[in-house]
């Protein structure tokens, strides 16, 4: 294998779904699946003995559930700072995408996703960028809109609008369609800007709400309250 190859550990306890997956990652040239693992205990024993670049990691296991294992296995550090977690699931509860995401992961997808749909996040968190199934994001969009009259801490609140502040009137442009779960090239299409621009954008967002991901500007859009003028936002 070459040293391009991104390394795959496959969690999930249903043998069949195990299989559907291997046959479908280990399609690809420039992924290798090195393990199997039948709930979250043997997930997090497999990914600290093998060292994958991404664990495939089902929500719901028995013995150690998805999140846990996830939480435990990103806890050790210096041993899983490399590896990266894709959440599957068929369930399309946005209480099961915000718990995987608190605990590390770094993206989510529903099993019934395509198999390119697939591929291309395995290869976008191995790269180090994040990812999400675009209606796990608008369900955390439209919970956090019906969420928007219960109480958010003051403090957390004035957060929130000193750094809404610091965007320009693009950025904020920008931010709305971002935590509506669109991708770089649907923004630019949506604004008529070069897809590069729209890169460029997303990143001066990032550090202006102090995020590390566009993963976590949906969990910041969440937990801050933040809802967009086009629904009533504040």
């Amino acid at each position: 294998m070459s040293d391009a190859t991104i390394r795959v550990l496959i969690a999930d306890d249903q043998a069949l779904v195990r299989e559907g997956l291997a046959l479908i990652a280990g399609s690809a040239p420039d992924i290798e699946v090195v393990g199997h693992a039948v709930d979250g205990l043997d997930a997090v024993e497999s990914a600290l003995r093998l060292r994958p670049d991404v664990v495939l990691m089902d929500v719901r296991m028995p013995n150690m559930d998805g999140i846990e294992a996830t939480e435990k296995l990103l806890a050790h550090a210096g041993e899983a700072d490399e590896i990266r977690v894709l959440a599957l699931t068929t369930y399309d509860s946005e209480d099961f995408a915000l718990r995987m995401l608190e605990a590390g992961a770094s993206g989510f997808l529903l099993k019934d996703a395509p198999g390119e749909q697939l591929l291309h996040a395995i290869r976008t968190v191995a790269g180090g960028s994040a990812i999400m199934e675009p209606q796990i994001t608008r369900a955390l969009v439209a919970r956090a809109h019906a969420d928007a009259d219960t109480s958010v801490p003051e403090a957390l609140v004035s957060q929130r609008d000193a750094q809404l502040a610091q965007l320009t009137a693009r950025e904020r442009e920008v931010l709305e369609l971002l935590v509506e779960g669109e991708s770089n090239a649907s923004i630019a299409a949506s604004l008529f800007l070069a897809e590069v621009t729209v890169k460029a954008h997303v990143g001066r967002i990032l550090d202006k709400l102090d995020v590390p991901d566009r993963i976590h500007v949906v969990i910041w859009a969440y937990e801050t309250g933040f809802i967009s003028p086009a629904a009533g936002r504040s």
